[in-house]
C-alpha cells in the first residue's frame, strides 16, 4: 500500500492521538477530525449501538447540523436503509457497496436526512469487541468530491486496531460518579465554562474548532441536566472541586 507524505505524516498523528488517555467520546471525536484530514472528508459523525435500547446513542459530529440529528435520533435511525447492512460488515466499507447510490438517492433518508447537510459519498467502519459493539465512524463527502475507494478503506483498516484498543482503555464504568465520568477534554471544556470564557474562546486555548466546543458543551448539558448556560455553570460548580 503506497502512503503519500501528507498520508503518513496524518498517519502518525492520528495513532499519536489513540495512544492518548481519552475518554470515550473524545476518542470518537478526536479520531473524527482526524479522520477528515486523512481522507480529505468534510462531514464526520459517531455514535454506539446500544443492543438493549436497540438504538445508537451518544452521538458525536463534526460539521453537521445538531437539529438534523435530532431528527436521525427521532425518527431516520429507524428508517435507516444503510447502517444496519454497513454494521454486519463488520469492517470498513462504503456506503454505495450495501446500496448503490442511485437507489439511495431515491430514499427518505438521504433526501431529508443526509442531503441536509451536503452527505453525498459516504464509508463507514463499526468496531466491535467480539459481539459487543464498541463505536462507529461514518465519514461524508460533499457531492462535489469524488466517491470513497479502496485506498480510503484501507486506511481505516490500518486505524481500526488502535481504534478498538483506544475504545476499550476509555470504556467507564457503570457506578463511576458524576465528575469523574467526565472526558478529561469534557473537563478542560467544564473549567472554561467556569472561568466564564466564550465558545471562540475556549476553541482558541483549547486549540479546538468552534464545533467540536460545542459538541462537548452538549455533553456537559447532557450530563449535568442543565438546560442553559448559566445553569450549567452553576451545576459544574458544584462539581469544581472533583474536576480540579
Amino acid at each position: 500500500m503506497h502512503l503519500s507524505t501528507a498520508e503518513q505524516a496524518a498517519l502518525k498523528r492520528t495513532f499519536a492521538l489513540l495512544a492518548e488517555d481519552l475518554g470515550e467520546r473524545d476518542v470518537r471525536l478526536t479520531l473524527g477530525e482526524a479522520l477528515l484530514e486523512l481522507l480529505r472528508a468534510d462531514q464526520f459523525a459517531s455514535f454506539v449501538w446500544d443492543a438493549q435500547t436497540r438504538r445508537f446513542v451518544d452521538g458525536v459530529w463534526l460539521h453537521m447540523d445538531p437539529a438534523n440529528l435530532a431528527r436521525y435520533d427521532a425518527w431516520f435511525q429507524y428508517h435507516d436503509p444503510i447502517t444496519f447492512k454497513l454494521q454486519a460488515c463488520r469492517r470498513a466499507t462504503a456506503v454505495s457497496e450495501v446500496l448503490p447510490h442511485r437507489e439511495l438517492a431515491r430514499t427518505e433518508f438521504f433526501n431529508d436526512f443526509l442531503a441536509r447537510d451536503g452527505l453525498h459519498w459516504g464509508i463507514n467502519l463499526h468496531a466491535f469487541d467480539r459481539d459487543r459493539a464498541l463505536g462507529d465512524l461514518r465519514i461524508w463527502r460533499a457531492r462535489t468530491r469524488r466517491e470513497f475507494g479502496p485506498h480510503d478503506k484501507a486506511l481505516l483498516d490500518l486505524i481500526e486496531p488502535a481504534f478498538i484498543a483506544a475504545l476499550r482503555r476509555a470504556r467507564p464504568a457503570t457506578d463511576t460518579p458524576a465528575a469523574c465520568a467526565l472526558s478529561p477534554r469534557e473537563r478542560e471544556v467544564a473549567l472554561a465554562v467556569l472561568r466564564g470564557l466564550t465558545d471562540k474562546q475556549i476553541a482558541r486555548e483549547l486549540g479546538l474548532s468552534v464545533s467540536s466546543v460545542r459538541t462537548y458543551l452538549g455533553r456537559l448539558f447532557e450530563k449535568t441536566g442543565a438546560s442553559r448556560r448559566a445553569g450549567l455553570a452553576q451545576a459544574l460548580s458544584r462539581l469544581a472541586a472533583q474536576l480540579r
